[in-house]
């Protein structure tokens, strides 16, 4: 951390700026070096002025998840309780895994500030700026077999946007099977990965990343169209603590309804929340292209698109895009 003396120079000046020269004086590197150094805080999370003969002042800190704000935020019997939070990793999932290979319990969550490599589905990456977003793996053990874990993906998406509705009170939606959109913009993404033997689910990690409180500024421009955050849908910060919370407390009690009744209960939750449902779509899936128009789920959590010579089709995993055709 070669910018954590200006950083420390900065801090010990609240409010004040100090011209780049004085800081290149101080620290004996060149005032190149102190933008380059000022910008990688940037990309940490740190806000700062700088005015033109004036210099920089710190205008904003990163905020800090607090363990003892999550533990508190967390009204569970066994998710989220045992809780692993990190400031920087490469990523959630593989936290979970390292863990759940040593044996760790049900209902572990691993949380981090910034992931560098954080994996969207279709092994996209997915950007995670430290301080703004939620980034998190919770490992679930079901007695189930391997076939199941497709309807946990879609348990954990009805979980997110139904703890986000009532955090937030933003209109959040659900594409199939798991992406969360506001007015079509990507808000959440959820990577379930499963790891099986003899057929059976030996455990399952739940990958959560949510764009909190991210601004406009901090998406890169490509995503500007396709992506949101709950900040800029509903004009305020969300406490992430609290809706860490909200969205544990949901996926156990999701989790314990689906265990005890099966998935119906889950899909009726799912239809209801389901954006995609009577919309026009086009999905791609490993055997080609099917469009249609999309009637809900099947009893087990397939996704059911009536084609135009009036055939039924179950697609159980694919790319959805909405509208029948791409602009």
């Amino acid at each position: 951390m070669g910018h954590s003396r200006l950083l420390d120079m900065l801090l010990s000046r609240p409010g004040e700026y100090v011209s780049g020269e004085e800081i290149s004086r101080k620290l004996s590197i060149s005032r190149t070096a102190v933008w380059k150094q000022i910008n990688k805080l940037r990309e940490e999370g740190y806000e700062f002025e700088a005015v033109s003969r004036k210099g920089y002042r710190l205008v904003s800190k990163p905020e800090r998840l607090e363990y003892s704000a999550l533990l508190q935020a967390m009204d569970t019997t066994s998710f989220g309780q045992r809780l692993k939070l990190l400031d920087v990793t490469t990523s959630t999932q593989e936290e979970v895994r390292l863990l759940a290979e040593q044996g760790a319990n049900e209902g572990t969550l691993v949380i981090a500030e910034e992931q560098t490599i954080g994996r969207g589905r279709q092994g996209r990456r997915w950007h995670s700026p430290a301080g703004k977003g939620i980034w998190m793996s919770l490992l679930l053990r079901p007695q189930l077999p391997l076939s199941a874990a497709p309807q946990l993906t879609l348990l954990s998406a009805v979980a997110v946007c139904r703890a986000i509705r009532a955090v937030t009170g933003i209109g959040v939606g659900i594409k199939w099977p798991n992406d969360l959109l506001v007015q079509g913009r990507k808000v959440c993404g959820i990577l379930l990965e499963s790891v099986g033997e003899d057929e059976m689910i030996r455990y399952c990690i739940a990958g959560i990343g949510i764009d909190a409180n991210l601004e406009t500024d901090d998406l890169p421009s490509e995503l500007v169209p396709i992506a949101t955050s709950l900040q800029i849908e509903s004009g305020r910060k969300v406490d992430r603590a609290v809706l860490i919370g909200a969205v544990m407390a949901e996926m156990e009690k999701l989790y314990g309804l689906y265990m005890e009744e099966g998935f119906a209960p889950i899909g009726h939750l799912w239809e209801a929340l389901s954006v995609t449902t009577g919309q026009q779509i086009t999905v791609k899936t490993a055997q080609g292209e099917v469009s249609g128009r999309a009637m809900g789920l099947d009893k087990n959590g397939g996704l059911l698109v009536m084609q135009g010579d009036d055939k039924l089709t179950t697609i159980f995993s694919g790319e959805v895009q909405l509208g029948g055709c791409n602009p």
